[in-house]
Order: structure tokens, then C-alpha cells, then sequence
């Protein structure tokens, strides 16, 4: 069979949907069946095709029909979301989609409520917006959810692994996303890999840690318990977990955190350790925020558009608000392509070993250089 001829377009021409099919040898459908998560594709096939929109810079463009629904509409965008640098990303996308589509935007934290207050705030709420973006920890809560779409409020979920049939989302594929970073450092040797778990309460955690565990296992790596490390996608979480794996009589190569304020954490501990990055010690995180570019060296990361998926959470209330008269209501799940950002917080095996303190006979933890 002939491989598909690559799709040609003019600079500066936006990329169609046609030459992304083209050029995965697919056809126009199936492409919009994977970008919005909707029939079933096979694996091998879907990310065919979401290497093709990254590789084209296809992007969909949800709001061309959704703009005349935005005059006098009001959506909220509530967060508990403990990252700083995640939380900027995310208010940089909103504002942004909201003011392209004359939407009012109404910003809510519910960091001071316990869970009861929470769903009182949603009733309240409810009753006030025309729709919801929900990033997690929120858009996991059966409770909150429940209380918006009861009330016949369209909610759209950012970057959760929380799939049904009663709120839309934005996502990346954070399965495959993690088993690609483990994999570039398992090309690089590494194979005593430390890993940072994310909040147990984000479903994406989980589905993070499971496209670590499955590169391991497809290079074949018996996965080391005392490797694992829980943190809350916090810096100081990500402190903690890297002492304890850092303090291993064994320590780890590699250290791959679930986001890169952990990350960042790992990149200061070994400092403090005298443990060169990465000549001692290679780490990479998750998300690529601003915390990825403002430590030395910089993050090795996977991109994750935390912004554009806000944007697009807007574009896809809107379109759900121009269909409220429909009978059924429509779900969509959008997967986003992801990217691999290669820096220099990573080098090869030999690098970590050569490059490696010796551990100090009086201190477990080794020597540590004064501060200043």
C-alpha cells in the first residue's frame, strides 16, 4: 500500500481537517471522531492522528458558530486547584476565550469551603450562570456536578480523566502523554526511575501513574514500590516526596514528578543535596507551565495547553448553550494533542552515575553544601 502523500499548504493558511486526514490516511470522520472523542478508534490509529494535528497545527475552531451566544452570557470558572502555575494558565485561557466571545466571566475560589459548603455555592450559583468550566479537584465531585446539571447548567470539565455521559470535557491524553515522557528517559538509560504521584483525589493521577507503569513494563522494568513517591501536585508535596526517594540507600537515576511544581521541588532538593541536574540526577515533570522555565535547568516536560483548553472549555459551553432547545443534550470530549518539551533537565545514564556525590559515612542523607 502507498503511504499517503503529505499534505501541502500555503504559509500562513490555516490547516483543514482534510490535510490532517490526508496526511494520517484516515478519513475526514474519523479525524473528528478522535479530536472529540466520540466512536471507537483504534489506539494505533488515534494516535496516528494526534500526531498529525500536532505535527500540521491543526486546530478545530469550535467557536466560528458560538460567538452570537455569547451576548449577555454569564459563565463561571470555579477552582480548588492547588497549583499556582497551573491556576495562571488556566485564568489566561478563560479570560481570553471569553473576551473573544463578548462572554461575561465570572471567577470563583472555592479553596475556604468544605464540602457542604461547596454544594451550597453550587446551588446558589447555579441559579446566576448560563454555564461551567470546572477544573479538577471540582470536576470529580459527583456532588458538585450533580447540583449544575440537575439545574440544567451545562458544565465543561479541564484536563480530567472523569468521562460520562452528563458533562463535556478537555482533555490530553494523559495516559499515553506519561508513557511518552517515561519512555525518553528509558532512551536514555534510565531504568532505576523515581516517580512522583499527583493528588489521589484527580482522576488524572491515576491515569498518569498507569502510562508510567506501562512504559516500564513494555521495556521491561519490574516496577520498584519504593520508587513511588505520593504527592499532592503541590511544591511542597513535591519536596517531601523527593526527600524520601532521594534518601533511598539506592536512590533513583531519574525522577519523573506528575506536574512541575513537584518537579521544580526535585530540581531544588538535589541542589540542596549537591547532586548536580541532570549530571547526578535527570528530572522531568508534567504541564509545562511557567514553574518548567523558572528553575535551573529547565524542565524537561509535557506540554499540556492548559490555556487553550480553557479557551476551548468556553467555545464548547457556548455551542451547548445555542442548542438548549434540543431535546438531547451533547456531550463532547475533546482531546487536545500533547507535546514532549525536551530541555536540559535530562542526560544519558552515564551522565547520573559518573556525576553522582559520594554519600557522606556520618550523614544518610549525604553532604549538603552551605546555603547561600
Amino acid at each position: 500500500m502507498e503511504k499517503p502523500a503529505k499534505a501541502v499548504r500555503r504559509k500562513g493558511r490555516a490547516v483543514t481537517i482534510d490535510e490532517v486526514a490526508l496526511q494520517a490516511g484516515v478519513s475526514p470522520m474519523t479525524v473528528s471522531r478522535v479530536i472529540n472523542g466520540q466512536g471507537q478508534v483504534r489506539d494505533s490509529t488515534r494516535e496516528r492522528v494526534m500526531r498529525t494535528v500536532h505535527e500540521l497545527g491543526y486546530r478545530p475552531n469550535l467557536a466560528a458558530s458560538t460567538l452570537a451566544a455569547a451576548q449577555h452570557t454569564c459563565i463561571a470558572l470555579i477552582y480548588t486547584n492547588p497549583s499556582s502555575s497551573y491556576l495562571r494558565e488556566l485564568l489566561v485561557g478563560a479570560l481570553s476565550g471569553s473576551a473573544r466571545a463578548a462572554a461575561q466571566l465570572v471567577i470563583a475560589s472555592w479553596d475556604a469551603l468544605d464540602a457542604d459548603a461547596q454544594r451550597n455555592a453550587a446551588r446558589q450559583l447555579a441559579g446566576n450562570v448560563a454555564g461551567v468550566i470546572l477544573p479538577p479537584p471540582l470536576s470529580e465531585s459527583e456532588a458538585i456536578v450533580s447540583e449544575f446539571v440537575n439545574a440544567g447548567i451545562p458544565v465543561v470539565s479541564i484536563a480530567s480523566g472523569r468521562l460520562g455521559d452528563d458533562i463535556s470535557c478537555v482533555r490530553i491524553d494523559d495516559v499515553l502523554a506519561s508513557r511518552e515522557i517515561t519512555e525518553h528517559l528509558i532512551r536514555h538509560g534510565h531504568r532505576r526511575i523515581g516517580y512522583i504521584k499527583g493528588d489521589p483525589h484527580h482522576t488524572d493521577s491515576e491515569h498518569r501513574f498507569t502510562g508510567f507503569k506501562t512504559a516500564l513494563r513494555d521495556a521491561g522494568i519490574v516496577l520498584d514500590d519504593a520508587l513511588v513517591a505520593q504527592g499532592y501536585y503541590t511544591y511542597r508535596s513535591g519536596l517531601d516526596a523527593a526527600e524520601q526517594l532521594l534518601s533511598l540507600d539506592e536512590p533513583p537515576t531519574a525522577i519523573f514528578a506528575s506536574n512541575d511544581d513537584m518537579a521544580a521541588a526535585v530540581v531544588s532538593v538535589a541542589h540542596r543535596r549537591g547532586i548536580d541536574v541532570p549530571g547526578g540526577l535527570s528530572v522531568v515533570g508534567f504541564d509545562d507551565t511557567f514553574a518548567a522555565t523558572m528553575v535551573w535547568p529547565e524542565l524537561t516536560t509535557v506540554r499540556q495547553p492548559i490555556a487553550q483548553m480553557a479557551d476551548t472549555a468556553i467555545d464548547i459551553l457556548l455551542r451547548a448553550l445555542r442548542r438548549r432547545d434540543d431535546s438531547a443534550r451533547t456531550v463532547i470530549n475533546h482531546v487536545v494533542p500533547h507535546q514532549l518539551i525536551a530541555r536540559d533537565s535530562v542526560a544519558p545514564l552515564d551522565a547520573a552515575t559518573s556525576a553522582r556525590p559520594h554519600r557522606d559515612a556520618e550523614s544518610p542523607e549525604g553532604p549538603r553544601p552551605p546555603h547561600g
